[in-house]
């Protein structure tokens, strides 16, 4: 078990699992051995996730960019994935862990969308640890979504439109229901967001670590939260007056 302070376990943690590729090129392996190593980092960090008292875990696991990529790796993940649901989804739902998808739904072809929805279904009334995976998702388009259906309803006259407050985009986003998250982590040294929970990001404590996501273990995730548990963090406020320093 962790040593982590229960008051200081952010309740949703979000990652952009990044790497994997890299992690199979150092090791002169082809890129699908670095997926597939990958899908053992998340098994692991689902379950260090759920021990340490996190409520929601969002695992960015297809942007609605891979579809560019070479088409031998995009079918590559669309199979890991599918691997992932049918093998892990018992285990998750015996668990106790309810499983949200988000991302764009439509135009989704083949198995892939009705594999999502059971996972999605079977594990409804759960009410451990939330596992969000975030497929075909883009936060652009989120935004651009989320936008077209208010305009939808100011134009049908059933919204004002001075009643579009930043409360009423966020009802209106794929993670409708879901908290903001309180930390994001990027694995593999690269510092950046690519376009991951834009809206919902606003406020959240950022972390890039060096480790590939293949390499991502239960010792890096708790090193995370031990960082995090560090950190103040103030919503844009000031310190209490008593604790400011002199010269802020």
């Amino acid at each position: 078990m962790n040593q982590l302070s229960p008051s200081t376990v952010p309740a949703h943690v979000a990652i952009i699992m990044d790497g994997n590729g890299r992690w199979a090129n150092a090791r002169g392996l082809p890129r699908a051995m670095g997926h597939r190593k990958g899908v053992e980092a998340v098994r692991e960090a689902v379950k260090t996730a759920a021990e340490c008292g996190i409520s929601y875990l969002t695992l960015f696991a297809f942007s609605s960019e891979n579809w560019s990529r070479p088409q031998s790796e995009v079918s590559d993940l669309m199979g890991l994935l599918k691997t992932f649901i049918r093998r892990d989804l018992a285990t998750l739902h015996k668990q106790n862990v309810r499983i949200r998808v988000i991302g764009d739904r439509t135009n989704l072809s083949g198995d892939i969308l009705p594999l999502l929805l059971e996972a999605e279904e079977t594990t409804r009334a759960n009410t451990g640890i939330t596992l969000v995976i975030a497929f075909n998702y883009g936060a652009r388009d989120e935004i651009a979504r989320a936008v077209q259906h208010l305009a939808g309803e100011v134009a049908a006259g059933r919204l004002d439109a001075a009643a579009i407050t930043p409360e009423r985009i966020g009802a209106s986003l794929d993670t409708v229901g879901i908290p903001d998250p309180d930390l994001v982590i990027r694995t593999s040294g690269e510092e950046r967001l690519s376009n991951f929970l834009l809206w919902q990001a606003a406020y959240a404590e950022l972390m890039f670590v060096p480790e590939f996501w293949p390499d991502f273990s239960r010792e890096t995730f708790i090193a995370a939260l031990s960082r995090y548990a560090m950190r103040e963090r103030r919503f844009g406020g000031l310190q209490p007056a008593a604790t400011l320093a002199v010269g802020s």
